[in-house]
């Protein structure tokens, strides 16, 4: 499995009246999350895309445990639990500064081939960065 952290400051943009970060800004922050895992698998969204693969999300699934607040310090963990194929899973926890799970998530994507846009196998480079992990 590959994990990888990363860590987001909420501003205060990014909370509701109530206080707490809104629900809906946890995708981004999930984003940030995949994102930054696959710089760290040497890859980015742009190197995919400019070798003719897109990367729309198919599924996204979370679940809200507690609440984040304005100015909290959060750790997003970012997990690739299986080896992909046409499409890649990636599970998130989301801590605050307290080490506290606040809330589990999890997205699909699938790998699109651009010019005949359809499902495909990701780049061969890309399975062989990951395949180290599992």
């Amino acid at each position: 499995m590959f994990i990888s952290e990363v860590q987001i400051r909420v501003r205060y943009a990014e909370t509701d009246q109530m206080g707490y970060v809104y629900y809906g800004n946890y995708a981004a922050f999930f984003e940030v999350g995949r994102v930054e895992a696959l710089r760290a698998l040497g890859f980015s969204y742009r190197k995919l895309e400019n070798a003719g693969y897109m990367l729309p999300v198919m599924n996204y699934n979370i679940d809200y445990l507690k609440p984040a607040h304005y100015d909290d310090l959060l750790t997003i963990k970012t997990s690739i639990p299986l080896i992909p194929s046409a499409r890649i899973h990636f599970e998130y926890e989301t801590y605050n500064e307290q080490e506290v799970l606040i809330n589990k998530a999890s997205t699909t994507l699938v790998f699109i081939d651009r010019a005949s846009n359809k499902p495909c196998k990701p780049p061969q480079d890309f399975l062989q960065a990951i395949s180290k992990y599992f």
